[in-house]
């Protein structure tokens, strides 16, 4: 993630950080030949497109997969411990995200359904956009 605490997100993905901000998910798709990207890109690898559109996107999905991490690191302070990190397949697009269980543990598994919120997060002395997903 190109991030920078004072000026805001820089990048491809720009968008992407200043719509989360907003408490929004807006993903890239070329609009030449419809293909989507994430992560953001300036340039479509299927067409060779420069243009893009950010469209809104639902936070729904299933789980690709997880871990579970149980030891502290560093950007990880304002998590209890042991939490869930989940990749999500979104149910509109081809896209996964990562981002944090809350909630019970209860029914976590590959494929279960989840939901999604945006969040801060504290890392370092910035707060940050960062989804959370719910099991349903």
């Amino acid at each position: 993630m190109a991030y920078h605490s004072a000026t805001g997100p820089i990048g491809a993905e720009g968008r992407y950080w200043d719509a989360l901000l907003e408490g929004r998910l807006e993903l890239p798709r070329c609009k030449g030949c419809g293909q989507w990207h994430w992560p953001a890109v300036w340039r479509c690898g299927s067409c060779g497109g420069w243009d893009h559109e950010w469209v809104e996107q639902s936070l729904a999905g299933t789980v690709f997969t997880y871990t579970r991490t149980h030891h502290p690191f560093g950007g990880t302070e304002a998590f209890a411990k042991p939490f869930a990190t989940l990749i999500v397949t979104l149910d509109t697009v081809p896209v996964r995200l990562v981002g944090v269980l809350e909630g019970d543990e209860t029914g976590l598994r590959i494929g279960a359904p989840v939901t999604g919120t945006i969040a801060r997060t504290a890392f370092g002395d910035a707060q940050i956009p960062a989804s959370r997903w719910r099991l349903l």
